[in-house]
């Protein structure tokens, strides 16, 4: 099975902000951008997206049929950190998660590996519908980096070695 990971592309926050599960807007102009990604893509896909808007809207423009929506496809929820800047987050509770992002759960948020077992389980449920077809998946960094994990056997404190940029489209095999 083709699975392209998608990742949205700009936002409008700044460099610096978390804002993980806020539901913020993409930078303008994007329509080249999803254009050059359309491009990238089957046209006979089935597409899923993640529910915030700055993934549908991307979803909505290169599928020309429906789309699934799946909240398990969303970032990693920051909790208390959504929309703060990194720098500005108290090094007591930063501290901890940086040095075990994978297991340290954000003050009112998620873990990186409670991210990797959502994504896994909607990954299972995937492969047991479709097995065959060509899937889309439009999603953010880190849900794509837990999949690259997941697909090279590869741990997840090392997540971060697979580089995602804003309208990246990555190819796997399923």
């Amino acid at each position: 099975m083709e699975v392209y990971l998608v990742r949205h592309t700009e936002t409008v926050c700044k460099k610096g902000i978390c804002y993980g599960q806020s539901d913020v807007d993409l930078k303008v102009p994007f329509l080249e951008q999803f254009e050059s990604i359309k491009k990238q893509l089957p046209s006979d896909a089935v597409f899923y997206s993640s529910p915030l808007s700055r993934c549908t809207a991307l979803a909505k423009y290169l599928s020309s049929s429906s789309i699934s929506i799946d909240s398990r496809l969303m970032e990693m929820n920051f909790g208390d950190w959504e929309m703060k800047k990194w720098d500005a987050i108290p090094e007591a509770d930063f501290t901890p998660w940086m040095t075990d992002f994978v297991n340290v759960t954000v003050p009112n948020g998620e873990s990186f590996v409670a991210l990797h077992y959502r994504v896994n389980e909607f990954l299972e449920e995937l492969v047991s519908k479709y097995n065959s077809k060509k899937i889309v998946l439009i999603t953010h960094a880190g849900v794509i980096r837990s999949i690259l994990c997941a697909y090279s056997n590869s741990p997840l404190k090392d997540a971060f070695t697979n580089k995602v940029d804003f309208g990246d489209v990555i190819k796997i095999e399923l």
